[in-house]
This record gives structure tokens, sequence and C-alpha cells, in this order.
């Protein structure tokens, strides 16, 4: 039962459903979620830490670089079906609706060997 509390309580944070949408589109770097999501490496990497002991996300390290995924190879059947579910829930919502467009535009900077450099916030800007 505390394995299912954990995965809820992880899920009950804006932020984190909407990284676990975004996710659903591909395999993301933090300094993508930091321009998306218009957030500092040390909340992306907070908001990660708890995904992932959820057993909802899987990490991998590329460099310095670290990559997220949705565990889709897990042996929880669990997290199967919450994230089968998430697929198709709010995508209709505008903030999903946003994310998704804004990560079309997110430049995965360890193309640029420079990822998680200080971005203009999107808030500056306007």
């Amino acid at each position: 039962m505390k394995k299912i509390a954990n995965i809820f309580k992880a899920l009950s944070d804006d932020t984190r459903l909407r990284v676990i949408k975004l996710l659903h589109e591909r395999e993301l770097c933090v300094c993508e979620l930091m321009q998306v999501l218009d957030m500092s490496q040390p909340r992306i990497s907070r908001h990660m830490s708890v995904l992932k002991n959820a057993g909802l996300v899987n990490d991998r390290r590329e460099g310095k670089w670290i990559h997220y995924s949705l565990n889709k190879n897990t042996q929880g059947k669990e997290v199967k079906i919450l994230l089968d579910a998430m697929a198709v829930v709010a995508n209709d919502d505008a903030v999903v609706k946003a994310d998704k467009k804004n990560l079309k535009k997110a430049i995965r900077m360890s193309i640029f060997k420079s990822c998680c450099i200080p971005l203009v916030s999107k808030s500056k800007v306007d």
C-alpha cells in the first residue's frame, strides 16, 4: 500500500503531471524541461527525484547531462496502468497544449555541449 501512496503523492503536483505529459512525447534532458516549464535546474531536479523515487521515470546520464524517460518497462503493474492513463488524460488542457508547443521550440543544449546554461526567463522577455 505504501508504494501506491508514494506514486499518488508523486502525481499530486501540477508540475510533475506536466512532466509526465511531456515525457509521453519523448525522452527529455533537464535543460529542455527547464525551458518548457520555465523553472530552474534545482527545482526541476527536485521534481524529477520525486518521480524517480516513485518508479515513474528513469534517468540516464550522458556526460554531464541527465535525460529522463517514462519507466514503461517497470515490473509494477500500478505504474504501467497509471502511465497508460496519463497518456490519454488532459490532452485538451490549455497548459498541456502550451507545454507541447513549447517543447517543439526547446533546444537540447547537449548538442551545443553546454546543457543547463542560464536561460532568459519567459516572464523577463515579455
